[in-house]
């Protein structure tokens, strides 16, 4: 993997809290206005630039899009972003639940993304893509970061550990009670370390971000395309921003399903036909988490229940077809529910587990939905196996928590 430090575009220490901000594409319009409300230096202003027109604008407008542009650059020049003297790597670790995952900044190569080296698991979007695009381009940098995993590699531990046993640049906890540290990597023969490291991985996995990925790839192959007299290779516009994590320490938590209806069947007749493929028992009242690979749980009528896939229902052998994500959707949502297309259908949610099992309670006794299946998570095993062997994994299938905090750090792609 060919990765690279960069100078990166960041906040001063004192501004941070300040500055940073969720994901842009985690919540909605409305939501961001809210969480950036009274805070002129919120990234939000750049990521979600359309909270700066009266509702209801079209965030996809051009208009929008340059107001990204010129927030970025007031950014700069009222000196809420400074960029770094000298290209570094910077190590950024998280903590939720007790539980810390470390990860290295880098830029990571689009030449890798382009050949298949960094590795998706997932299907994209082209109008997302695009709106993505747009973004990078007009601004000429990665805001947000693509969140990648590699191979364990015991060197990049100990590196990680050196780093973080020193002061960190930023220190804070969000308002969603996440900690976030972050140091920069000065020290040169540990950068020279983290470059021959990467080098010698066969490849990297994205985890979240594939619209990102996709969108500062193509970007900069766009640009290459376009300065081929001048092309060199060594342009930070052959690079995109990106924190990669060793595979071990992060974690899939569940991603589950809630319908509206039951196909015209009554709940009985539905767990009846349930029968055919998994052992049902009745939990009660008492929410019910599944336990195991290929153990489900069902929300209907008041009621929990386990499901347990029998025997020959699934292919333990096949990187998709052992999925529980796979498993529910052949046997549940298009056998029983008739629905087909999981990215169209209107008949189906999504909730990540990040919310826990009672959100899918609350949405059923409300008379919003008809039932809530819940899953057991996907390991980073299983999504690696499936990168590695070309495929894709079924929609809504992995959901990472904590989420990558934007505007720790921006790479520009003019340097």
């Amino acid at each position: 993997m060919k990765v690279r430090p960069f100078k990166g575009i960041r906040p001063p220490r004192e501004l941070v809290e300040e500055v940073a901000s969720r994901p842009y594409d985690v919540l909605n319009s409305e939501e961001a206005r809210a969480e950036a409300e009274g805070n002129e230096k919120s990234l939000y202003h750049i990521i979600k630039p359309e909270i700066d027109f009266p509702v209801g604008t079209d965030e996809h407008s051009p208009e929008v899009y340059e107001k990204a542009v010129e927030n970025f650059t007031a950014f700069r020049n009222n000196g809420w972003l400074v960029q770094d003297d000298e290209p570094h790597y910077y190590v950024y670790a998280q903590t939720m639940d007790g539980r810390t995952q470390y990860g290295i900044v880098i830029g990571a190569s689009v030449e890798d993304y382009m050949n298949c080296t960094i590795k998706k698991h997932e299907l994209t979007r082209k109008d997302k893509e695009e709106d993505r695009m747009k973004h990078v381009r007009i601004n000429n940098a990665n805001i947000e970061p693509v969140f990648l995993a590699f191979p364990d590699n015991k060197v990049l531990e100990e590196v990680i550990v050196q780093v973080a046993a020193g002061e960190p640049e930023y220190d804070f906890i969000a308002s969603d009670g996440f900690g976030h540290k972050f140091w920069v990597v000065e020290d040169r023969k540990l950068i020279e370390t983290i470059t021959a490291e990467f080098e010698k991985m066969p490849a990297m996995y994205i985890a979240d971000g594939h619209h990102r990925s996709a969108a500062a790839a193509l970007v900069g192959h766009e640009k290459a395309c376009s300065n081929l007299e001048a092309h060199t290779g060594n342009e930070s516009y052959n690079y995109f921003l990106a924190v990669a994590f060793p595979a071990s320490h992060l974690r899939i938590i569940d991603y589950n399903r809630l319908v509206t209806d039951l196909n015209g069947l009554s709940p009985a007749e539905f767990l009846k036909k349930l029968e055919d493929d998994f052992i049902v028992e009745n939990k009660g009242e008492t929410v019910y988490k599944p336990s195991a690979l290929h153990n489900f749980s069902l929300y209907l009528d008041g009621n929990w229940y386990s499901l347990t896939a029998r025997e020959g229902t699934y292919d333990d052998n096949d990187p998709i077809g052992v999925l529980d994500v796979t498993v529910s959707s052949e046997l549940i949502l298009q056998k029983l529910l008739n629905i087909g297309d999981l990215r169209t259908s209107k008949r189906i949610d999504f909730v990540g587990g990040i919310r826990g099992l009672e959100e899918l309670k609350r949405r059923c006794d409300s008379g919003e939905m008809a039932a809530a299946i819940a899953l057991y998570p996907v390991s980073m095993k299983q999504l690696m196996d499936i990168a590695d062997s070309g495929a894709i994994m079924p929609p809504k299938t992995t959901w990472f928590e904590p989420k990558l905090r934007s505007g720790l750090v921006i790479h520009s792609l003019a340097d």
